[in-house]
């Protein structure tokens, strides 16, 4: 079945239905800074095979990026403090665009019929940000988290905030100079005190994208749940 597009209250993008037509779960792909959801729809058709009852949904993110006005962004960055573990203007967005993601997901949830324990939340880098800020605040737990090359926006307060413990995958790659690799190392740290199933690769030869053994890392994740 062909791409068609969805939209649902502020996110539009790209979705893929599920390849056996019978969907049972849902896997959103949160794109990064400057992205959109065509970029991280690509993802749907590596995992469709091993998700045939999996609709895939990658919105894009509701403003235009700032430096670029062909993208979109979750919230606004700082881009002389981008790298940074951790800062308040990167706080201050995940806040804001929370709700955004949340309203969005009961809207689907709304649609399709399906809920949080049939939903996967995956995202890179600034998406992956959403996805762990969004996903551990929910009131219902969802069925999986994945976070390539993102981390805990403040991983200060997450223990009193986080309300359900998904499994959560995160993978990153060892030589990231955007998003330093320490982020998701301390998201794993923090998680598992937490009491939170989490799994953790670092790519050893990759820069700030996804690579093909991150990938199958992430897909044995994704297969498993």
């Amino acid at each position: 079945m062909s791409e068609t597009s969805i939209k649902v209250k502020k996110l539009s993008g790209p979705m893929l239905a599920a390849k056996s037509a019978n969907a049972k779960k849902i896997v959103i792909l949160l794109h990064g800074y400057g992205s959109d959801g065509n970029d991280m729809i690509s993802l749907a058709h590596y995992w469709r095979d091993i998700l045939p009852d999996a609709i895939f949904i990658a919105p894009n993110a509701p403003e235009n990026c700032d430096i670029n006005p062909i993208g979109y962004q979750w919230f606004a960055l700082d881009p002389t403090q981008i790298n940074l573990s951790e800062n308040n203007i990167r706080i201050d967005g995940v806040k804001k665009a929370r709700p955004i993601i949340e309203q969005f997901l009961q809207n689907v949830w709304q649609d399709t019929g399906l809920n949080a324990k049939d939903t996967v939340l995956c995202g890179f880098s600034q998406g992956a940000m959403m996805a762990l800020e969004v996903g551990l605040r929910l009131n219902q737990t969802l069925k999986g988290i994945i976070a390539f090359s993102g981390g805990l926006a403040n991983s200060k307060t997450i223990n009193k905030e986080i309300k359900t413990k998904p499994p959560i995958c995160l993978v990153h790659g060892k030589n990231d100079e955007v998003v330093p690799p320490k982020m998701s190392i301390i998201a794993n740290e923090i998680l598992k005190k937490s009491g939170v199933n989490v799994s953790l690769y670092i790519s050893p030869n990759c820069g700030h994208n996804i690579s093909q053994d991150g990938l199958n890392f992430a897909s044995k994740f994704i297969s498993s749940l």
